[in-house]
């Protein structure tokens, strides 16, 4: 019976359980990691080091042309002013739009078909369209490109109500107002004066103001010789009809 025992000791003997560490479940977010606990954070503040913040001189925030008391010109801003300066030159018609968002691609379309009917869409900053009106006399559009902006050129300023006319169908871009002929129009002036007939159709109608006026001055000087010789002519008229019974009258008794 104590051999059967001691046979059967080593089948009875405890086992040690395996530990196995796991995560915990769910992947961690390292761009956001999880908040760490209350006690925790608060020895996380405590142990954070402190340094002292350097003095700030003024020279800091300073461009480095400030600090060296020198203007640092572009000549590139230079040449796109003059050609900011040569197109308000030699266009009789310049449009100013305001350009809310709008993608690229229909901003292209929008450039192609102005391009067709010889109109100019272009945009450039502000401060090189200060640059490029300074001391003229196109200073006063300044306040017109405080935002997104772009302008219309046109050599034609019978352009105007085919441009209004393109423009109406992208409500991006908003009218501001404009420059016909070197007079600065706001936008209600500009939509006038697209509405009015080109200056063919105004030229005729002078030239038809003008005869019609010469044919009756005409008329006024000739009206009192006219109607003497209507009266000399029913006058002669009677003349006739009565020497008619008289000279049949004599050709009777005859």
């Amino acid at each position: 019976m104590a051999s059967f025992i001691q046979k059967s000791l080593p089948l009875a003997k405890p086992r040690n359980p395996t530990l196995l560490f796991l995560r915990f479940r769910g992947k961690i977010n390292i761009q956001r990691p999880k908040e760490p606990h209350y006690e925790r954070a608060r020895v996380i503040a405590v142990t954070q080091p402190k340094y002292p913040e350097p003095s700030k001189a003024k020279s800091c925030f300073k461009t480095r042309a400030e600090r060296t008391h020198q203007h640092v010109e572009n000549p590139y801003n230079d040449i796109i002013a003059r050609e900011i300066r040569n197109w308000l030159d030699h266009s009789k018609l310049v449009a100013i739009f305001h350009l809310n968002s709008i993608n690229a691609d229909e901003i292209f379309r929008v450039r192609v078909q102005l391009h067709k009917q010889n109109l100019h869409l272009k945009s450039y900053g502000s401060k090189i369209i200060g640059q490029a009106v300074a001391d003229t006399r196109y200073e006063a559009i300044l306040p017109l490109f405080h935002s997104n902006h772009c302008i219309v050129f046109s050599p034609d300023q019978q352009k105007t109500a085919t441009l209004l006319k393109i423009t109406r169908k992208v409500p991006q871009m908003v009218l501001l107002g404009g420059i016909v002929e070197g007079t600065m129009l706001s936008r209600n002036q500009l939509l006038t004066y697209a509405q009015m007939p080109g200056l063919q159709a105004a030229q005729a109608q002078l030239v038809h103001i003008l005869n019609q006026a010469s044919g009756n001055l005409v008329q006024h000087l000739s009206i009192h010789q006219n109607s003497l010789v209507r009266v000399l002519d029913a006058q002669s008229k009677d003349l006739a009809t009565k020497k008619e019974p008289e000279s049949n009258l004599t050709a009777e008794l005859k």
